[in-house]
């Protein structure tokens, strides 16, 4: 099985960036797609950005659109979360995951990625 370890969470004043890691066993990272994940205290899991597996395509949540970035170091077996302009409601833990890509890629349901890390904790303060 895949293993995926987040880091880089953290707390941050409002306003500030956090740059979060995952990095993936394996030599077939190229051929997942790559998606990040958070969920608040008592809320549901929700999606963030994912990235296709060359990292030509990316997709995000409206609510962080203009603020995080997502990339993907292929070599490096890597996925990066960049996080800008931080708001009080970004505060969650952070999950990667990773979606085997058969006869589609559903980038935006989380049932359909196979892969899970732990999560890091990201607290963003007012």
């Amino acid at each position: 099985q895949v293993q995926l370890v987040e880091s880089g969470g953290g707390l941050v004043q409002a306003g500030g960036s956090l740059r979060l890691s995952c990095a993936a066993s394996g030599r077939t990272f190229s051929g997942y797609a790559m998606g990040w994940f958070r969920q608040a205290p008592g809320k549901e899991r929700e999606f963030v950005a994912a990235a296709s597996g060359s990292g030509s395509m990316s997709y995000y949540a409206d609510s962080v659109k203009g603020r995080f970035t997502i990339s993907r170091d292929n070599a490096k077996s890597t996925v990066y979360l960049q996080m800008s302009s931080l708001k009080p409601e970004d505060t969650a833990v952070y999950y990667c995951a990773a979606q085997v890509n058969a006869r589609g890629t559903y980038y935006y349901q989380q049932n359909r990625y196979n892969y899970w890390g732990q999560g890091t904790q990201v607290t963003v303060s007012s």
